[in-house]
């Protein structure tokens, strides 16, 4: 009963930070269209704007007693934040080159990647039934995508690159909480600032600095300072909360629930902004709902047949 109770009390807790992450996710996706889409703001310098914001609040928590830094070998994090920076880089030069249908399918390959690698590099176990959700959710991606999917050299290039570096990025955010034995604060308490350093070496190479769209060309006006604000603060509980999913979970949890926030994000724009939506994308999106929610079940199932797991995955102190 007591073990019952244990994972009852996880899985609750779980949910609750899938559930922030789900909110401000969304939330964020809107204020970033907004931004990039009127006030054309650049895309790498919102990231490090982000990591800075979040490297501020990490401070603020420590302050306020929130957790206890421990100091870690720096050289431990920089794989995580070239990873990150890789990442952010790739993926939007992905964006900028293929179709968004293209781009989305791309990114189921993620999940896939984090399995292949984690099996033969950490000798991590997967169920046939936990690889077999594979399939429901990369048709329902690829029928959502179908008539935006187009290829071209350069696009796949940057699409492959993305897929390999992100992958690398999740596994690193839990390989190196149980490495260095630090949770999921002591960890962003290094990598955000990191990461925003090497972002403002990145930012010149694909972004203008004075020229009209820069960062420094006369772009913040009160809205834009009030949106920009608003999503460091999203931000900040994003990767806070992204840390803390993959360490008290795996990076397949967490790639499975990125396609359940896809496919709510879809259907959120269709019922609040009305946006288009054909017949082929809703069934895209029951399809990947389907072997999410069985994923799900089967993760589930696999907790309560081993108790013991549930005190692994609890926040480390």
């Amino acid at each position: 009963m007591a073990n019952t109770n244990l994972n009852n009390h996880h899985n609750g807790v779980i949910a609750a930070g899938l559930l922030l992450n789900l909110c401000c996710s969304i939330s964020i996706v809107f204020l970033n269209k907004w931004l990039y889409s009127i006030k054309r703001f650049p895309n790498i310098t919102l990231t490090c704007i982000h990591f800075l914001a979040t490297s501020l609040g990490m401070f603020i928590c420590q302050m306020l007693g929130t957790f206890s830094p421990k100091k870690l070998p720096v050289s431990q994090i920089i794989p995580l934040s070239v990873t990150f920076c890789g990442f952010v880089v790739f993926t939007n030069l992905s964006l900028q080159s293929n179709t968004v249908g293209t781009y989305q399918l791309a990114k189921v390959l993620t999940t896939p990647v984090i399995i292949l690698i984690q099996t033969n590099f950490y000798s991590k176990h997967f169920s046939s039934g936990i690889k077999a959700t594979l399939i429901p959710i990369s048709l329902g991606v690829f029928i959502n995508s179908y008539y935006d999917i187009k290829f071209n050299v350069l696009g796949t290039i940057y699409a492959l690159l993305g897929v390999a570096v992100t992958s690398l990025y999740q596994i690193f955010v839990g390989s190196k909480q149980q490495e260095l034995q630090a949770n999921s604060m002591q960890l962003l308490y290094y990598q955000a600032p990191m990461s925003s350093v090497f972002l403002l070496f990145v930012i010149p190479f694909f972004e203008p600095i004075t020229s009209e769209g820069g960062v420094f060309s006369g772009m913040w006006t009160s809205d834009v300072l009030m949106l920009v604000g608003l999503t460091a603060c999203v931000a900040f509980l994003i990767n806070l909360t992204i840390f803390w999913i993959i360490g008290n979970t795996s990076p397949v949890t967490y790639n499975m629930f990125g396609h359940f926030k896809f496919c709510i994000t879809l259907l959120g724009g269709y019922i609040i902004f009305n946006d288009p939506i054909q017949f082929n994308q809703l069934l895209g999106i029951f399809i990947t709902l389907f072997g999410i929610v069985v994923y799900t079940h089967l993760k589930l199932n696999a907790n309560k047949e081993t108790p013991s797991i549930a005190s692994k995955l609890t926040v480390k102190p």
